[in-house]
């Protein structure tokens, strides 16, 4: 049997972008799953991963949607068609991609903070999506990359087991954490429209790709 990945307060907290005494506070409350040995909290990866799908898809976060507006935050040059099936490839082009807009100003660590963040616990949240996100000192404003891949991404270890074609990469400043949420949520729902998700596959080119998330383009309706 496959032993559990357990983390630590500050693994979560690093994950999660919040400080140490905010995942405590959470774990004493209740309001995230996590286990004590003797004194001292542990969380079990999984779990944590659900939660955080959870939470991306909680409909409680929905009235707030409106504070979205897409085609402020992804730009047309800031969507591309993938051909990488390693997981690395494509975080990493598509990190190579968003750091060309103006808001990221340390083009090397966003790639790394990416590639970090994917390996404490990954981005994926099922229906062949990944939502890959950082909020960096670095980065002056909410900015967005999409990435179509033409080749099914393996490794992303998505809860589904459905391999990645579609991944959106969101780089926010360190202070932006609820903006960051309300992103992170819009576009997980977003994407739960199968007819979205298959016209966005199906695409011709780019600019289809960006009036469709932007909804400059009429999407097909949900199914």
């Amino acid at each position: 049997m496959v032993e559990e990945e357990i983390l630590t307060i500050e693994e979560v907290a690093r994950y999660l972008r919040v400080s140490e005494r905010t995942v405590y506070d959470w774990a004493q409350k209740g309001e995230i799953p996590a286990g004590k040995i003797g004194t001292v909290w542990r969380f079990k990866k999984n779990e944590i991963e659900r939660w955080v799908n959870d939470r991306l898809a909680a409909r409680s976060l929905e009235p707030q949607f409106s504070a979205i507006q897409a085609e402020t935050i992804i730009a047309p040059d800031r969507v591309m068609f993938l051909q990488f099936p390693s997981r690395r490839d494509a975080l990493l082009a598509l990190a190579d991609n968003l750091a060309t807009a103006p808001q990221v100003k340390n083009r090397q660590e966003l790639a790394q903070e990416i590639l970090k963040r994917e390996d404490l616990m990954s981005t994926a949240v099922g229906r062949g999506i990944a939502i890959p996100h950082v909020r960096l000192a670095s980065v002056t404003d909410l900015v967005v990359s999409v990435g179509v891949s033409r080749v099914d991404i393996t490794g992303f270890q998505a809860l589904d087991d459905e391999p990645v074609r579609i991944l959106l990469m969101i780089a926010a400043a360190y202070n932006q954490h609820a903006y960051y949420l309300q992103a992170l949520s819009f576009f997980s729902a977003r994407l739960k429209n199968r007819g979205l998700r298959e016209e966005l596959l199906t695409a011709e080119d780019t600019r289809a790709v960006y009036e469709l998330l932007t909804n400059t383009r009429r999407a097909p309706a949900v199914t």
